[in-house]
C-alpha cells in the first residue's frame, strides 16, 4: 500500500481496531487515542508508509507503553514520557530516527506511536512486531531476526529515566520489568533500534492498515445496528469460539503483569456450556468446560461485547458482561519453531501442544 495519512478524527477507527487486534492487551486505548489526537490537532496529521518505501540504512525505532495495562486506569501518562525515551535514545546512539514502528498492533501501543509521530514528524511505518499484542518485551518478530532489544530507554511520568543494554532480549524484559515495576507498574520506552533493511526483514507487514480497517467495520456494523462479531469473522478469516457471560473474574497485579482467568457460561447457542479464558495482559487460552483448547497462543482470542459490539480488553472484563469470544489465526512467523518456543503454550506453562486454530474443535 502507497503512502497515506491519519488525521485526528480517523485515530477513533485505529484505536477501535488496535483494542480488538490486541486479543485484550496492549492498554487502554483510549488514553492513546486522545494523547494520538492532541498530538494531531497541535502538529498535523501523521503519515504512514509502507516497509517497502524505507531506505535500508534508515534507523527505525518502536515506542510503546511497557507494564500492567490495569495500572493505566489510574496512572496516566504525561504525554511526554513516549518522546522524551525517543529522544534520549536517539542522543545515547549519536543519530536521529528516520521512522517510527509499532512494537504490536494492540490498544494502546497501537496509538502511542502516532502521538509520538505527530509531535515528531516522523512517518509511521505500516507494520508492527507482532500481528497482535503479547506481555513480554523480546515476544517479537524482531526476536526471530536477532535485532537486539538494546539499547533502549526506559521514562516514567515523574521524569526518571534510564538506558538499558543487555546481553539478550529475554534479559531486557527482566531488567526493563523491575524498573517497571519501580516506576508504579508501567512506563513508556523506546527500543529495539534497527535498520530500515532489518525492519524489512523482520516486520509483520500491513498491520496499521489491518486496524484502520477492522476499526471502520466495527463503527459501520454498530451504525446499522448489527454486532460486528460475523462481520470481523469473515474479514480476518477467524471462527466464533463462544458466546457467554463472565460469571466469575479472578484478576491480580503481578511482576508487573495484568494475570487472571475469567469463567463464563454459555449463551445463545452455548446455551449449558461453560467456558474459562486466561490471560497475561492478552488472552492467552480459550478452554470448554472439558478443559479442551478452543484456542490457543500465539493465535489471536480477541473479545467483543456482545450487546454493544465493542472490542473487550482484560481489564474491562467483569461479572455480567455478556462477550463474543472470536479466534484468528496468527501470523505466519509465529507458527515456526521459533515462534511457537517464544510465544507457544508451554512458554506461559500451560500443558496443552499449539494446535493451530482451524485444527481445533469448535
Amino acid at each position: 500500500m502507497s503512502a497515506y495519512t491519519i488525521t485526528e478524527n480517523e485515530m477513533e477507527a485505529i484505536a477501535t481496531g488496535g483494542a480488538f487486534l490486541g486479543t485484550g492487551g496492549g492498554g487502554d486505548p483510549y488514553i492513546g487515542k486522545l494523547m494520538a489526537q492532541s498530538a494531531i490537532a497541535e502538529h498535523g496529521p501523521v503519515t504512514v508508509i509502507s516497509p517497502e518505501d524505507v531506505e535500508d540504512d534508515w534507523l527505525c525505532v518502536p515506542v510503546c507503553m511497557m507494564g500492567a495495562p490495569t495500572v493505566m486506569l489510574e496512572k496516566l501518562p504525561n504525554g511526554g514520557e513516549a518522546r522524551s525515551a525517543l529522544e534520549q535514545l536517539e542522543a545515547f546512539l549519536g543519530r536521529k530516527a528516520d521512522a517510527l514502528i509499532c512494537i504490536e498492533a494492540g490498544g494502546l501501543n497501537s496509538t502511542i506511536p502516532f502521538a509520538v509521530a505527530a509531535a515528531t514528524g516522523l512517518p509511521l511505518i505500516d507494520g508492527d512486531g507482532m500481528g497482535r499484542a503479547f506481555p513480554e518485551l523480546q515476544m517479537v518478530s524482531f526476536t526471530m531476526q536477532n535485532v537486539a532489544a538494546t539499547p533502549m530507554v526506559i521514562a516514567d511520568e515523574k521524569g526518571n529515566s534510564s538506558v538499558i543494554k543487555a546481553i539478550s532480549n529475554q534479559w531486557t524484559e527482566r531488567l526493563a520489568r523491575s524498573q517497571t515495576i519501580e516506576m508504579g507498574g508501567s512506563a513508556l520506552v523506546a527500543l529495539y533500534p534497527m535498520s530500515g533493511a532489518e525492519v524489512k526483514k523482520g516486520i509483520l507487514r500491513n498491520t496499521m492498515s489491518l486496524i484502520f480497517e477492522i476499526g471502520k467495520v466495527i463503527t459501520g456494523e454498530r451504525a446499522n445496528n448489527r454486532n460486528p462479531a460475523q462481520a470481523l469473522i469473515e474479514k480476518l478469516n477467524g471462527k466464533r469460539l463462544f458466546t457467554g457471560r463472565v460469571v466469575d473474574i479472578e484478576r491480580r497485579t503481578e511482576g508487573g503483569f495484568a494475570r487472571g482467568t475469567a469463567v463464563l457460561k454459555g449463551m445463545d447457542d452455548d446455551h449449558g456450556r461453560t467456558f474459562r479464558v486466561d490471560f497475561q495482559n492478552e488472552f492467552l487460552i480459550a478452554l470448554d468446560e472439558k478443559d479442551q483448547p478452543l484456542a490457543l497462543t500465539p493465535d489471536l482470542i480477541c473479545a467483543l461485547d456482545a450487546d454493544g459490539g465493542l472490542p473487550v480488553t482484560t481489564e474491562q472484563l467483569r461479572f455480567g458482561l455478556a462477550i463474543t469470544m472470536i479466534g484468528l489465526p496468527c501470523d505466519a512467523q509465529w507458527r515456526s519453531e521459533a515462534g511457537i518456543e517464544l510465544v507457544g503454550p508451554a512458554y506461559f506453562g500451560y500443558p496443552q501442544a499449539y494446535t493451530p486454530l482451524e485444527d481445533l474443535p469448535s
